[in-house]
């Protein structure tokens, strides 16, 4: 997959708009009852970022981000703000905040997951750009030194360097970033004055890797 390992510029995207985007299929049957089903496992996000900018300094630097991920070919990192720790936003991100799984006395590699909802109706989703030097990592609820892990950020595999014990339970906690690529091949800017302007939105969308 086309991907660039490079974070948006958090400024460029104060302002955004967005959130979980569901494919719902719905039927309506003849007696009036209804069929519901989804071709969708999980959500997708989808943002709006650049309608904030006045500084033709930041729309530069936007349109040179733009430039540089060829338009829609390659994907980026995005923070969401809303959604980008394994905790809530305002906490702090621990070593307990998501189960990954348990050990069976010979894995050693686990996927970053976050959990969204409790029981049965939850839903995990796969943590595959976490932030790097954020990972906290506990096994049965003791946390490991960090020479005791390695990270992939760009997978969100977590090695460990000894395999847990059978039913010894992984647990993480980390910040993570979005990957995401624009949804348009054009950007659109409009002069106001000489040292400011006005952006037209610029729709990205979440990719899957």
């Amino acid at each position: 997959m086309s991907f660039h390992e490079v974070r948006l510029p958090a400024r460029l995207a104060f302002g955004s708009t967005g959130g979980v985007e569901r494919r719902t299929e719905v039927v309506t049957l003849g007696s009036g009852f209804e069929r519901r089903s989804t071709p969708w496992a999980l959500g997708r996000r989808r943002y709006l970022i650049g309608s904030n900018l006045r500084s033709l300094d930041d729309m530069a630097a936007l349109t040179g981000f733009f430039e540089a991920r060829r338009g829609r070919l390659y994907g980026f990192r995005f923070r969401d703000f809303t959604d980008c720790k394994s905790c809530m936003p305002g906490a702090a991100v621990g070593p307990l905040d998501q189960a990954l799984g348990e050990g069976d006395g010979a894995c050693t590699e686990f996927q970053l997951i976050k959990r969204y909802g409790d029981g049965e109706d939850g839903t995990e989703r796969r943590i595959v750009k976490p932030v790097e030097g954020t990972v906290r990592l506990a096994v049965d609820g003791v946390e490991l030194a960090e020479a005791g892990f390695v990270v992939d950020a760009a997978t969100g595999v977590v090695t460990l360097a000894v395999a847990p014990d059978v039913g010894a339970v992984v647990t993480a906690g980390f910040e993570f970033d979005t990957p995401v690529r624009f949804d348009a091949d054009r950007i659109e800017v409009t002069l106001e004055s000489f040292d400011a302007g006005r952006m037209a939105a610029v729709p990205l969308i979440e990719v899957r890797v």
